[in-house]
């Protein structure tokens, strides 16, 4: 079935048809135009996406577990899946896109062309039907004019009173119209046989030809959408694989994790090494000498009028113990700046000391292991290096040609410096790590400090008004296990291992006095000169005596600083008593300490 022979008289309605059918074609386009602005959107933001989520540099530790790797392999199959959406985009604008706008310019085209013809037909065939009825029209006057002009000359023929010349005028005026009817008849005859020859040809040759190249131009579009419609759809499948793939990737990658080797991980990161305190002994008090009471009385006067229970200054005098103890006068202060000032530029680049001396032992050998590991790949890196200027400069001095042996010189020199360096720092790398193997866990341990503090014969009493006394005298100074600023290295006992901390304002001080000795004296003592300042990193609560509870980003003082037990010394200012002194762990501040 053709158009020609089906739809001949429907010329309107196909040239409405085959627009209608081209803008349908255009449609699609804009459909394909924006699912690929869909498609090319969604991977932008699945790039943006995997962007925003890459692990920072910061978290580089935390990519060690396993849930980590996996979200890292996740964010790198959403990457590919992206990828593949740009694919899909690319290749819908190349092969799509472009495709259906080069089909609907060519279909325009056909159809405009062929419109042309067949308004061209039209006009031709309206142009001879108009001759026709022309023709026809005159046929007719004339064929009329013919048969008055017959009975005018009927007429004059019986009229008697006519002459015979006036009869003879009609005759002729008869038979010339009878001349002109027959050249009208045979005129209008002409035109009617080309007007159906015209016709006949328009209406089964020249407008079928006309209609069914505008069938077979909105076939080749009906042919085109089917296409394109395929097209896009193995687009799709084309990388339908891959995504399968990504997929599998993820799936793979959430398999991978493995719970049990994150909770091993954490023990490997977090561990301490530390032994955890051992059983606290009994305090028997019914054991006490009589001594006691006499220095009882005495200590709780200097106690009650000095410090706090904490060992903070309460007051503006305190005792001041001169002799083998004026190491802690004022020369000690400026030792302090200046062993501060070469800890500071001792500490690496992230706030840690350099032997990592501030970490619990467990993560100090690890950070001196991964050290050392470091060290060696940059030695194996820097060998080469020097084995490969050596033989540039072997070849250079076997042939001048090709180069100046002189040039390598210096490179080969400064290699060689380089290398010398790393070799130094990597035998002191061995060396605090030996240093650090040979330590026993336990030793850093501020629990363990203190039961071993409390196991060496230490025995102290605790009285009415909160203080303890010391019950190992022997004559000697002794410094008191809770009351004391100079006391044990425990953090617990309020002090730690303090060189700067206040001398005489123990127990030991209150026993000499007691006893009459001349190598003390009393005096006024301003409060300890701040170190420096810190800032916390995060919230501490304060568990043990000693120590005191400090706030995320609050500001304080140091006083005293880290003696390699994990424990700074610090001072705020309190509203009801003055100033509050105690420790905080260092791994939980930023210090900044004055030049």
């Amino acid at each position: 079935m053709s158009w020609g022979t089906e739809l001949w008289d429907q010329y309107d309605n196909l040239a409405i048809h085959t627009n209608k059918g081209i803008e349908f074609l255009d449609k699609y386009a804009n459909f394909i135009r924006d699912r690929l602005a869909i498609e090319t959107e969604y991977a932008t933001k699945l790039r943006r996406l995997v962007k925003n989520y890459q692990p920072k540099k910061k978290e580089e530790e935390d990519n060690e577990f396993t849930s980590c790797q996996a979200f890292r392999k996740v964010l790198n199959e959403i990457s590919d899946l992206a990828g593949q959406r740009e694919v899909v985009a690319e290749s819908l604008q190349l092969q799509i896109i472009q495709g259906i706008s080069l089909l609907s310019k060519t279909l325009r085209d056909e159809r405009k062309k062929c419109l042309s013809n067949g308004t061209y037909l039209h006009q031709n065939l309206t142009t001879q039907l108009a001759a026709l009825d022309r023709a026809k029209r005159n046929y007719e006057k004339a064929y009329r004019d013919s048969e008055k002009a017959v009975d005018n000359y009927k007429k004059a023929d019986m009229d008697l009173n006519l002459s015979r010349a006036e009869v003879e005028r009609y005759k002729n005026i008869m038979t010339a119209k009878i001349q002109q009817s027959d050249d009208a008849k045979n005129e209008y005859a002409n035109q009617l046989q080309k007007s159906n020859n015209l016709q006949q040809q328009h209406y089964h040759e020249l407008l079928p030809e006309v209609f069914n190249r505008l069938q077979e131009l909105d076939e080749k579009r009906t042919r085109g959408i089917r296409e394109f419609i395929i097209g896009a759809a193995d687009v799709e499948s084309s990388v339908a694989p891959i995504i399968a793939r990504c997929l599998e990737g993820m799936v793979k990658a959430g398999e991978s994790i493995n719970e049990k080797e994150d909770s091993y991980k954490v023990i490997e990161r977090y561990q301490s090494g530390f032994t955890p305190p051992s059983d606290i002994p009994f305090e028997d008090l019914s054991k006490l000498d009589t001594l006691d009471s006499s220095q009882e009385s005495h200590f709780n006067h200097v106690q009650s009028s000095h410090l706090t229970v904490k060992g903070t200054i309460s007051a503006n005098k305190i005792k001041k113990r001169v002799g083998i103890f004026n190491i802690f006068g004022g020369n000690k202060q400026q030792k302090i700046i200046e062993a501060c000032i070469t800890m500071k530029n001792s500490l690496t680049a992230d706030g840690q000391k350099e032997d990592f001396s501030d970490l619990p032992p467990n993560q100090r050998r690890k950070k001196l292991q991964a050290k050392i590991g470091e060290l060696q790949q940059k030695i194996q890196q820097e060998t080469a290096a020097r084995d490969g200027l050596m033989k540039m400069k072997v070849v250079y001095e076997a042939n001048s040609s090709l180069g100046n042996p002189m040039t390598v010189e210096g490179q080969l020199n400064e290699s060689e410096h380089k290398l010398e360096k790393l070799k130094m720092d990597l035998k002191k790398y061995q060396g605090y790590l030996e240093k650090a193997n040979q330590i026993p866990m336990a030793n850093n341990s501020p629990q363990a400090n203190r039961t071993s503090s409390m196991n060496n014969g230490h025995r102290s009493s605790r009285h009415s008004n909160g203080s303890t006394e010391d019950n190992n005298y022997d004559g000697d100074f002794q410094p008191d296990d809770a009351g004391s600023l100079s006391s044990s290295a425990s953090p617990e006992s309020g002090l730690g291992t303090s060189h700067t901390s206040l001398p005489g304002s123990g127990h030991g001080s209150a026993h000499e006095n007691a006893m009459g000795e001349d190598a003390y004296y009393e005096t006024e003592m301003e409060p300890l000169q701040p170190l420096g300042t810190c800032r916390a990193l995060y919230p501490f609560e304060a568990t043990s005596e000693g120590s005191i509870p400090m706030n995320e980003g609050e500001e304080l003082q140091v006083i005293e600083i880290d003696q390699g037990d994990g424990w700074t010394r610090v001072r705020r200012m309190n509203n009801s008593n003055g100033w509050d002194e105690g420790f905080v762990p260092t791994s939980y501040i930023e210090c900044t300490l004055y030049a």
